[in-house]
């Protein structure tokens, strides 16, 4: 597997995220490895929380709930997928794969950082990753919050507007001129500043290093014989028999996922009856537009829960 890494000049003077990285060696699947990369801050000893981010971003998104969480006595570990951020990037479409992203996390959450009594906050990939770990490791989780985010298993097509974002990607990608900063701007509802949006472009020199965006939006399942959906149908097999506090706060703002809260309300255990809060004002990179609000929801339902 080729593999590129970006050099850590690119990640000079991120705006509201000094955090210190740190990083861990997990098997590339082809008898190599890769590294990936995370920040953590809190109390070591606090409740841990386990934020993973979607696509195109990376941790850099968490950075305006990361405080909020640490001084509410959490511990917030939020890594970078492989292909994104600071972790490693396998440079050709076919090293990525979503049974692939599921173990990378799963080896750095549990094999690495021995992770327990986790509270899972997945959106878009991250939940698509996440809830794939929390189906397959109950035993890990103490709770899961799902934000903008769901579980296809291709046997219900994706909105329109998602495979419009879909043949965008793939004909920017060819052409090489995936704008990160843009994609990510245009799924928020309050706006982001320039250097938020370089920041977000700073994993990637140039298109050489973009293939995990490129390739994310291939390889969700959206039809029902994908490599991908049998695993997911197990997965929403076992989710619908765990009681795990399970809690949506969902924006008003998201095309792409907002179809997906009343399914998972209706239809995970721990999530019916439970009031779902929703953020308002807000797009499908929630964490952006509200970040503090969105932390504040994490920390009172981990602190109730």
């Amino acid at each position: 597997m080729r593999k590129l890494r970006t050099p850590e000049d690119r990640f000079v003077e991120l705006p509201d995220f000094d955090l210190e990285p740190g990083y861990a060696e997990v098997p590339d699947g082809e008898g190599g490895s890769l590294r990936m990369a995370y920040v953590a801050a809190g109390p070591v000893d606090g409740p841990p929380v386990l934020l993973l981010h979607g696509e195109p971003t990376w941790a850099f998104l968490y950075r305006k709930m990361i405080p909020v969480l640490a001084d509410a006595g959490l511990r917030a570990v939020a890594p970078d997928l492989v292909g994104f951020g600071r972790s490693d990037k396998p440079a050709e479409l076919a090293d990525h794969s979503y049974a692939r992203h599921v173990e990378w996390v799963r080896t750095l959450v549990f094999d690495v950082l021995d992770l327990r009594e986790l509270t899972l906050v997945g959106q878009d990939w991250g939940g698509l990753i996440g809830l794939r770990l929390v189906a397959e490791h109950p035993d890990r989780f103490a709770r899961v919050v799902a934000a903008n985010t769901g579980l296809p298993t291709g046997d219900v097509d994706m909105p329109e507007v998602w495979w419009q974002f879909r043949r965008a990607v793939q004909k920017a990608g060819a052409a090489d001129a995936l704008d990160i900063g843009r994609l990510v701007l245009s799924g928020c509802q309050r706006g982001l500043d320039q250097a938020a949006r370089s920041a977000y472009d700073a994993p990637f020199p140039d298109g050489s290093y973009k293939a995990g965006p490129r390739v994310m939006p291939t390889i969700l399942p959206t039809r029902p014989d994908d490599p991908a959906t049998e695993a997911n149908r197990a997965a929403l097999a076992t989710l619908r028999e765990l009681s795990l506090p399970f809690l949506c706060p969902f924006s008003d703002g998201d095309p792409i996922t907002g179809g997906m809260a009343p399914i998972l309300k209706r239809t995970m255990p721990g999530a019916v009856g439970r009031d779902h809060p929703t953020i308002t004002g807000a797009g499908h990179f929630l964490q952006e537009d509200a970040g503090p609000e969105l932390a504040r929801v994490v920390a009172d339902f981990v602190k109730g829960s």
